[in-house]
């Protein structure tokens, strides 16, 4: 879950980092009543949960207040990258003199995180590591060891900085990640991180991204999870209200299977035979029948889908209780796109029975449900 930069720096400046004086404004005149207190120019940032913001027309400046209500007026009327701009956040302007880059993200292949920094900040960290690696410093944090304060001071040497510059960029380091394990962070950035011309350390821009994983932990953020702006879709949303982990994808055959590997597989064993997948979505071990309803309602909802192969081995999963979900979902709306089961496991007779008595076809081959579900696609359902 990606947090907006106010309350990034929010959280930052809590942990005793500088960041610059500002605050959230929603309407021209409350802009122009936070500029007039801050008595300076300021950057008027809109507050939208996408990348390459500033690039997109997203950031401007003003030198006055009448000037920050103007330029807050067009923002609050333009999208961002297809976001809507609701909020802006209205902040000094920073005397820059250099723009670094530190941020903490998983490495996958290493099973740590990992702390990279950059003296090149203010743009992707991934042009910068494809166009000039050697401005890159990486360095792996032992996971029983974490990142400590040599591991800080080194990256700031590597940088160019010493004495005083030094010690105050390892604080800086040491507290993002202190964030990054207290907040779950997936990933955590500071970008830029300007030294100013009288050579401090501000914290210009910030993200974090929380894992969605550990939001029982979080529970503001879970909350507004599925109330307030998100990057999820209508049907992302409602995955979430029901418990059902969903991913969308681009083709056409919906695919409900119970536990990520068997979904997993099941998209490839659709796509080897020559299909393609409409989305990810694993009901969960021990699923009932109101889940499985629920997840059929998902699944037809979406207009590309024009076939549905649901995909059950039945484990703590009772196959009987998914039969029941299915025909649950068939009284509310009815069958209107064809559907391919496969059902084996624990109450397999059971289910199947429950589902040939309606009338419904059951198979217990993975791979020829997935070639059935293809072959109805080719041949218009």
């Amino acid at each position: 879950m990606k947090l907006h930069e106010y309350e990034a720096k929010e959280i930052l400046s809590k942990y005793g980092m500088p960041t610059p004086k500002g605050e959230l404004a929603t309407s021209p005149k409350q802009a122009r009543d936070i500029a007039t207190k801050l008595g300076i120019p300021v950057a008027i940032k809109a507050q939208v949960l996408v990348s390459g913001r500033g690039k997109a027309g997203g950031i401007l400046f003003a030198s006055s207040p009448m000037e920050t209500e103007v330029m807050t007026r067009r923002l609050l009327a333009t999208k961002v990258k297809a976001t809507r701009v609701q909020s802006v956040l209205v902040e000094e302007k920073l005397n820059t003199k250099k723009e670094l880059y530190f941020g903490i993200t998983t490495d996958r292949s290493s099973q740590s995180y990992v702390a990279i920094a950059s003296s090149e900040g203010g743009m992707d960290i991934e042009e910068v590591a494809a166009t000039m690696p050697e401005k890159i410093v990486r360095v792996l944090i032992n996971p029983f060891c974490g990142f400590r304060s040599y591991h800080a001071r080194q990256i700031a040497r590597k940088l160019g900085y010493a004495t005083n510059q030094l010690i105050d960029l390892t604080r800086i380091f040491i507290q993002l990640y202190k964030v990054a394990m207290d907040y779950d962070a997936e990933m955590i950035e500071i970008n830029p991180l300007v030294e100013t011309i009288d050579g401090k350390f501000v914290v210009a821009d910030a993200r974090l991204l929380v894992d969605d994983n550990a939001l029982y932990r979080h529970a503001e953020y879970k909350e507004r999870l599925v109330q307030e702006e998100t990057e999820l879709s209508p049907r992302e949303i409602e995955a979430q209200k029901s418990g059902l982990a969903y991913v969308p994808l681009d083709g056409n055959i919906g695919i409900i299977g119970n536990g990520a590997g068997l979904v997993m597989a099941t998209l490839d064993v659709v796509q080897l035979h020559g299909g393609n997948p409409a989305n990810f979505l694993d009901v969960g071990g021990g699923a009932s029948a109101d889940k499985m309803a629920s997840a059929l309602d998902l699944v037809l909802s979406d207009p590309k889908v024009e076939v549905v192969f649901i995909n059950i081995l039945g484990g703590i999963t009772r196959c009987d209780e998914i039969a029941k979900g299915i025909l649950g979902a068939k009284r509310r709306v009815g069958f209107v796109k064809p559907m391919v089961i496969r059902l084996v496991g624990t109450n397999e007779e059971e289910g199947r029975k429950i589902l040939t008595e309606a009338g419904i076809h059951v198979l217990d081959s993975m791979e020829d449900a997935a070639m059935r579900a293809v072959e109805m696609v080719k041949s218009g359902g």
